[in-house]
């Protein structure tokens, strides 16, 4: 019988870093890496949409709708299949995301996000979720000029996702890690190797 692999996802702000570290770890691991929004063909046209600077007008819940439906693609076509047939999962953002934006961000109902994801991915969770977390001033330095349509969204938002962010941390510490993401790409990687060997007892 197939041991099903382990689900691990990357959250954060703006420019914390988790596509860089989301790619070192999958590649240690041997695992499959992934992102939400865009994990999937149709998730990418969803992701064009979500993120594009001329997308005017978009509801908060039509935003939230359209992230649980991302999701809901992404476990249905790559994740759970991967961790059924044994091969751990590496995601860059996944439900915490939604909890932290259009929860914490948006004003949303936070629990009922937190339904939708749920409904979304048929219950299924990460075993272990990191945190990188960076402070503002310096995710907004890494940003630079150039911002997609979340990236462009004002500084009190950003600052409300972050405490979203550190909310489900500090909720869930047995499945939340937090590491500090200001450090060098190395310095980064190496604490994330640690808290991945010691919480789910993975080789590396």
């Amino acid at each position: 019988m197939t041991t099903r692999g382990k689900f691990i996802a990357f959250e954060g702000g703006e420019a914390c870093g988790k596509s860089t570290q989301s790619a070192l770890l999958s590649a240690a691991l041997d695992a499959v890496l992934t992102r939400e929004p865009g994990g999937t063909v149709i998730g990418a046209q969803l992701r064009a949409v979500l993120l594009d600077p001329a997308t005017i007008g978009l509801s908060d819940r039509a935003e939230a709708l359209l992230m649980a439906a991302d999701r809901a693609q992404h476990v249905a076509e790559v994740v759970a299949p991967a961790l059924a047939a044994g091969r751990h999962v590496v995601t860059d953002r996944f439900a915490g995301s939604s909890i932290a934006y259009q929860g914490f961000g948006r004003g949303l109902p936070v629990e009922e996000i937190r339904t939708l994801s749920l409904w979304a991915t048929d219950g299924l969770w990460p075993d272990l979720i990191i945190l990188l977390d960076v402070p503002e001033a310096e995710a907004d330095r890494r940003l630079g000029e150039s911002r997609d349509r979340m990236e462009a969204e004002p500084a009190a938002f950003h600052a409300a996702v972050i405490n979203g962010f550190r909310a489900q941390a500090a909720a869930e510490p047995d499945r939340w890690v937090v590491i500090d993401g200001s450090g060098s790409i190395d310095e980064v990687a190496m604490a994330i190797s640690a808290a991945v060997v010691e919480r789910l007892q993975l080789p590396l």
